[in-house]
């Protein structure tokens, strides 16, 4: 089905055609139809599937013939988890409406307010925000929900991950009660719906699952290193396979300095991209990585969702991420549109429980190597795909500085109470210590055996469990 027979107007068709868009996507072919028909909408769809346009672009329909928008008000909320995603959806939505007199703004904290407080008064008919500088703005009376007619809660199980849970009922108890709601998601789990029934009424439901033919090719596998020897075989690996480039995922913001440091001392050109930096020295860094012109971006969680970057190559893990779901995200931003790519973690035995939960996650061990010089002296177990760790504390949703929020107690039947009931500490089976076991081959799907390197790998759909 062509975007013309999905009720779309020719400016709009003309700047997705220049665009190069041909065909819409199953999520866009979907939840189209349902938004132009003003029917509140819950749609899980991953990263890369066009979610983005598959609002953007009935949004931009509907309001096409609007008379100018109000002093300080609003025709369509979008609410984001992070500045950069929220960049990115703006850009998005400039880009859609080429040739429509809309205009759209992305407002976000960590940079001046005065900027967008200006921006504001002369009103905006599609604003993308994050939440906390979206209140900010209302309580500073810079901003009127009053003509809001749409809103859209985009990447909201990442946005109930960051701790936003408290912000976005705030900001839902203040919208007009009229209105669409949309809820996007890369999955739909148990704690997307909670929020789903407070925020979307009567919802028609769409789920797209990746289609494999088209999702990305990863080829995935670990290398295990003991932890003081990971700035060292990074360096190699950059130096004797002349990488060209690489995203570089670290834990906090301090290992990302110090392993920029270290780098540079090896001759080896890198930036850090943290929370601790600027909004417009982190926009610039993705810019100039994106380019080419950075060819070593060290990252931490900021940069793991929502950053599309077509032509990456590789993605390494210098830190395995506390959370599966992470890792996923984060080797997510290699092998898109249409190429193949490389998730390469280093794995010291601190990494185990880890190592354990994300292996677990995908259902199958990933491939190992052991690299000539770096053999850890401290050896890594081989996963147990069933491990729990012991001692588990219950994860709990935490509101996020910089604003101060309310620390009055969750009432019982609340979103924080229902998450906190369902966490509950499993009863972890003995550890077992196994030995280390290294891949002969492996089976592609074509039935030929290699040696050494996994099959490429799409995270989306697991392969066969281990037993």
């Amino acid at each position: 089905m062509p975007f013309s027979k999905l009720g779309l107007s020719d400016p709009i068709l003309r700047a997705i055609t220049e665009l190069g868009y041909s065909q819409p996507t199953p999520i866009q072919e979907k939840a189209i139809p349902v938004i132009l028909k003003g029917k509140n909408l819950l749609a899980g769809a991953q990263t890369g599937t066009g979610k983005t346009a598959s609002f953007v672009l009935p949004i931009l329909q509907m309001f096409a013939d609007m008379p100018k928008i109000r002093a300080k008000r609003v025709r369509a909320l979008i609410l984001t988890p992070t500045r950069e995603l929220a960049v990115q959806v703006e850009d998005n939505i400039a880009k859609y409406a080429k040739y429509l007199p809309l205009t759209s703004m992305a407002m976000y904290g960590g940079v001046d307010a005065t900027p967008q407080k200006q921006r504001l008064i002369e009103g905006v008919d599609i604003l993308v925000a994050t939440p906390g500088r979206l209140l900010d703005m209302y309580t500073q009376r810079a901003i009127h929900f009053d003509e809001i007619s749409v809103l859209v809660l985009d990447e909201a199980d990442r946005m109930l991950d960051m701790g936003f849970i408290e912000d976005i009922n705030k900001i839902i108890e203040r919208l007009p009660t009229e209105r669409q709601n949309l809820l996007f998601s890369a999955t739909l789990s148990k704690q997307v719906r909670f929020l789903a029934k407070t925020a979307v009424e009567n919802p028609v439901e769409i789920e797209i699952a990746r289609d494999s033919a088209n999702a990305p090719q990863i080829d995935q596998w670990l290398i295990t290193v003991d932890k003081d020897k990971k700035s060292a075989l990074l360096s190699k690996l950059i130096t004797e396979q002349a990488w060209e480039q690489a995203l570089i995922f670290i834990q906090t913001k301090q290992g990302a300095a110090k392993l920029v440091s270290q780098l540079e001392k090896r001759g080896i050109a890198a930036e850090a991209i943290h929370s601790g930096r600027s909004q417009a020295v982190r926009e610039q860094l993705l810019v100039d990585f994106k380019s080419g012109k950075l060819r070593f971006l060290v990252a931490t969680g900021v940069a793991s969702r929502g950053i599309d970057i077509d032509a990456l190559t590789r993605v390494v893990n210098y830190d395995l991420p506390d959370e599966a779901d992470d890792y996923i995200h984060r080797i997510g931003r290699t092998g898109r549109a249409g190429a193949c790519g490389e998730a390469i973690s280093f794995v010291s035995k601190d990494d185990f429980r880890n190592l354990c939960a994300i292996e677990r996650r995908l259902g199958h061990l990933i491939v190992r190597k052991e690299i000539e010089g770096f053999v850890p002296n401290k050896e890594v177990p081989v996963s147990i795909l069933d491990f729990v760790p012991k001692n588990t504390t219950p994860k709990t949703f935490k509101a996020r500085a910089p604003e101060a929020r309310s620390s009055r107690p969750a009432k019982e039947g609340s979103f924080e109470t229902a998450h906190a009931k369902k966490h509950r500490s499993a009863k972890s089976k003995p550890e077992v210590k196994a030995n280390v076991t290294r891949p002969q081959s492996i089976q592609t799907d074509n039935g030929n055996e290699t040696t050494g390197r996994s099959a490429p790998f799409n995270p989306w759909n697991s392969g066969p469990k281990t037993k």
